[in-house]
């Protein structure tokens, strides 16, 4: 059975798309709804998102960009939000931080790149091999074995 997409509000809670509606439906003004709604993600950037992730999983800085095979300065400024990281990088750093599925697309929305896609042969890979914890080089993996680029790229 398919997960329906969700959103987390400020105390945590996971509201599913359907709720999110129902809650905007019965707004009485869309300002309303959306101070009610947004902010969690509104008032967060990437770097503070990863933060807030390395503080609830325990990790260091270098544990996480190691994890996830990123060069380490460029990594270092990511968390600074010194730099820009493109999506496939994103990924890796979810891979690195042993990211769920929700935590790695809001990862993603934050990094400004669009979440995965279970549609998207590769996405669909990449969904399959978050779910079950594996790592970024046990993704690379599997995307390799079944014809698709890593997200490390190879070197040439």
């Amino acid at each position: 059975m398919a997960k329906e997409r969700s959103e987390v509000d400020s105390c945590g809670h996971e509201h599913v798309t359907e709720e999110l509606l129902e809650r905007l439906l019965a707004s009485t003004s869309i300002e309303g709804y959306l101070s009610a709604v947004e902010p969690d993600l509104e008032g967060r950037d990437l770097a503070e998102y990863l933060c807030d992730l390395l503080e609830r999983k325990g990790l260091g800085r270098a544990q996480a960009i190691a994890a996830a095979g990123l060069n380490a300065t460029f990594g270092y400024q990511v968390f600074q939000g010194t730099r820009h990281i493109g999506r496939d990088r994103a990924l890796m750093l979810a891979f690195g931080m042993g990211c769920t599925l929700h935590e790695a697309q809001r990862l993603l929305r934050l990094a400004g790149h669009a979440e995965l896609w279970s549609r998207r042969r590769r996405d669909a890979i990449v969904i399959f091999c978050l779910e079950r914890g594996l790592s970024r080089e046990d993704c690379d993996d599997e995307l390799y074995r079944m014809g698709e680029e890593t997200l490390l790229p190879a070197e040439g």
